[in-house]
């Protein structure tokens, strides 16, 4: 799995357009940090292997982390030039969450066309974002939200709202935790 999440890596940094990934691509990459961390806690933490089992989970997790990102930047820039993705070019998990945006960006041609033509007619689209408060266990760098607002850079300890499509996935990936508010 490392070489394929090298080489998706690789693609994705040398190229403009999104590049492929298969469907199942993010489910795998998960599985295998997850059989990295538990290999890693089943040895001594002193031996030569240990050392490389932490020094291959550091270097997919920053992989994986920058090829979400970019694939991110790109999805968003073609939500806003108004393309429409294949979904063979997208995995599951990227094809759901960007489902819902392209309404968006019609919504916005259609208040421009309208107020092109001498009518302002806006359709509320979108759902109201719910937040969820988050403490940064580890640094985290800046983020586009779902709401497409910019967040962060974020440090240890920080304490941020973001919308919840955004922290369930950096909980998942053990970047924060949720601080229980009332």
């Amino acid at each position: 799995m490392y070489s394929e999440l090298h080489d998706a890596w690789r693609r994705e940094l040398e190229s403009e357009a999104l590049e492929r990934l298969s469907s199942d691509f993010y489910a795998k990459a998960a599985d295998y940090l997850r059989r990295l961390r538990e290999e890693g806690r089943m040895i001594d933490k002193r031996t030569l292997k240990a050392r490389l089992l932490r020094d291959e989970l550091r270097r997919a997790r920053r992989m994986l982390l920058q090829l979400a990102q970019i694939r991110y930047r790109k999805l968003v820039r073609e939500l806003i030039d108004g393309e429409k993705k294949s979904s063979e070019v997208l995995s599951t998990e990227e094809g759901r969450i960007f489902a819902g945006h392209s309404s968006l960006y019609e919504a916005y041609q259609s208040f421009v066309n309208g107020l092109l033509r001498g009518k302002i007619e806006v359709e509320n689209t979108r759902k109201e974002q719910k937040t969820m408060v988050l403490r940064f266990a580890k640094e985290m760098p800046e983020i586009i939200g779902a709401d497409l607002k910019t967040y962060g850079p974020f440090k240890a300890e920080d304490v941020a709202s973001l919308p919840q499509d955004n922290a369930g996935i950096i909980i998942k990936q053990g970047f924060a935790e949720r601080v229980e508010t009332s």
